[in-house]
């Protein structure tokens, strides 16, 4: 058996003040690309977003995933994901004073386990490495929208909602597909610039293929998004009225709900006076708080009582059908057998005062509206219910509505923001959505824009018309194309009269086979990283037995 050398080579550590520097300027590039991750969005700096920034934001993180050790690169990992959804969600304060301590720390748990599989891609494969960390960017954007803690924001691709032609291809591949082609040139320019600019032109040389094929394929895409605009001038028209009454309902109590139901009131018949027309007139999430049918059928307050007795009477002498936003109070039983009420954040159709069909929000806030773990958890169920969560209780049917001969579906707040919910209710019957949405507590133009232009690739995958009647905004029309063809300001008591194309011409790919894209990345991406590990075992072990060998 060979010996093995009885000197050991000599191990130089760094230098104290070279270290520092060395994490000082990684520090630097990833607040540098979690404040460019931002700026691709709608922004405290700009209502709209910069969306090109996205092609270039996250070329520093792959830059130090390939310098940073694999101690560092967690460390690393858990530092851009708090720095980056602190920086684009910042108005998460207005909502509840514990979402900023819940969502940018959830994001440093998802990058703490991200940024190592990253480095490993890096490691496990020297040239190719980043067509991989491509791959793995988009698994991880379609883990996190996954079970209880999903949260659709911050999906990169959602950054191109203005880019029409690109953003059409979340009709074939959802908004994985967008997803890939915005990260591509990030994971590209990074891997050419992770061993300084002495190396950034011959990477390019080397690697000219994957950069021309991404070329081609980029143009085919934007030729598609060109060529499939729908001809939705022989859809039949809907028209609607949105009604945006600018007062949060939650705040103030019966007098509130009073002011509010009287703006509503009021705009509802300026609205049906300016254009007698309109064929249904629609109101925002819990926009009239008291609970309709439980007040009409137990009276258990007065006070709310005589709102609800006064919105009934409003809605009796109405023509057209209204959609109402409200707290579903309704009896049910506890697991002792006892009548207790349970409450749903509901969207109510009414005619003629009736009420004729009742729509119950079916993906629930994680945290502020809905806690499923109450025994397993009770301190911090405890916590939550201290700091005045309303908790809803969760619908169960995916219920489609129809007024004036139009059949839709009314997700509720983020409901618009999975694009499964929306491809459900499609498959259900439905033929537009109309989103009922609450952003008035954000207090900033941002949170509403980010939310209206996550909400708008659910027309582009499936190709229908969505429709969002909010409270403070973005109140809209979108058609299947991807146009927002009416938009109120934000935060203006005002009210929105439209017509929506009922548009039902084709099914997108999208629609019918949901995911699959997705899919494809996570089962390569799996697959890829695991050979790679697989491969580099073995030739480890080939290299000992070789080292070993007598």
């Amino acid at each position: 058996m060979k010996r093995a050398a009885t000197t050991s080579p000599v191990v130089r550590e760094a230098p104290p003040g070279s270290v520092l520097s060395a994490i000082g300027l990684d520090l630097l590039l990833l607040a540098g690309s979690a404040l460019l991750f931002a700026l691709s969005f709608p922004s405290f700096l700009s209502q709209w977003g910069w969306f090109p920034l996205a092609f270039l934001a996250l070329a520093p993180v792959f830059i130090v995933v390939h310098r940073a050790g694999w101690l560092r690169v967690v460390l690393y990992g858990a530092f851009f994901g708090f720095a980056s959804y602190a920086l684009y969600n910042y108005w998460l304060g207005s909502f509840h004073p514990l979402t900023l301590v819940i969502v940018p720390p959830i994001y440093s748990a998802y990058f703490l386990v991200a940024f190592p599989l990253l480095k490993a891609a890096d490691s496990l494969f020297p040239r190719y490495g980043f067509l991989l960390q491509v791959l793995i960017w988009v698994a991880y954007e379609f883990a996190k929208v996954q079970g209880f803690l999903g949260y659709a924001y911050g999906i990169i691709g959602f950054s191109q909602y203005l880019f029409l032609p690109l953003a059409r291809l979340a009709s074939v591949t959802g908004i994985w597909g967008v997803s890939l082609i915005v990260v591509f040139p990030s994971a590209l320019l990074g891997n050419a610039l992770k061993n300084g600019f002495k190396e950034f032109i011959p990477f390019l040389r080397r690697h000219r293929l994957p950069a021309l094929l991404y070329a081609a394929v980029f143009a085919a895409i934007i030729v598609y998004g060109l060529i499939s605009i729908s001809d939705l001038a022989p859809a039949r028209k809907l028209k609607v009225a949105l009604v945006q009454q600018n007062v949060d309902p939650w705040k103030g109590g019966n007098k509130t709900y009073a002011k509010t139901l009287e703006i509503l009131t009021r705009l509802s018949r300026q609205a049906l006076a300016e254009d007698p027309s309109i064929e249904v007139v629609v109101w925002s999430e819990t926009s009239f708080v008291p609970a309709i049918d439980w007040h009409t059928r137990y009276r258990t307050d007065r006070v709310a009582f005589g709102l609800v007795k006064e919105l009934r009477e409003f809605l009796a002498e109405q023509s057209v059908p209204y959609v109402v936003g409200n707290d579903d109070g309704q009896l049910a039983k506890d697991e002792q057998g006892r009548d207790i009420r349970v409450d749903y954040n509901a969207a109510i159709l009414f005619e003629g005062g009736e009420i004729i069909e009742t729509y119950r929000k079916l993906h629930l806030v994680p945290f502020t509206e809905h806690f499923p773990f109450q025994r397993t958890l009770p301190g911090v169920y405890q916590w939550l219910r201290d700091a005045d969560t309303h908790f809803w209780e969760k619908g169960t049917e995916y219920t489609v509505l129809e007024a004036a001969g139009v059949r839709f579906s009314t997700p509720i707040c983020f409901e618009d923001t999975f694009a499964y919910l929306s491809r459900d209710f499609f498959l259900h019957g439905a033929e537009m959505l109309v989103n009922m949405t609450n952003d008035s507590w954000s207090k900033a133009v941002a949170c509403e824009m980010q939310h209206m232009s996550i909400a708008l690739f659910r027309a582009l995958e499936n190709k229908r018309t969505l429709v969002r009647s909010t409270n403070g905004g973005i109140t809209c029309v979108i058609d299947p194309n991807g146009h927002i063809t009416a938009m109120l300001a934000p935060f203006t008591e005002d009210y929105l009269i439209a017509e929506a194309p009922v548009y039902t011409a084709e099914q997108t790919l999208y629609t019918r086979w949901g995911d699959w894209f997705a899919w494809i990345v996570v089962i390569l991406a799996v697959a890829v990283l695991a050979g790679g590990l697989i491969y580099r075992v073995s030739a480890n072990r080939v290299s000992a037995n070789r080292f070993l060998r007598p």
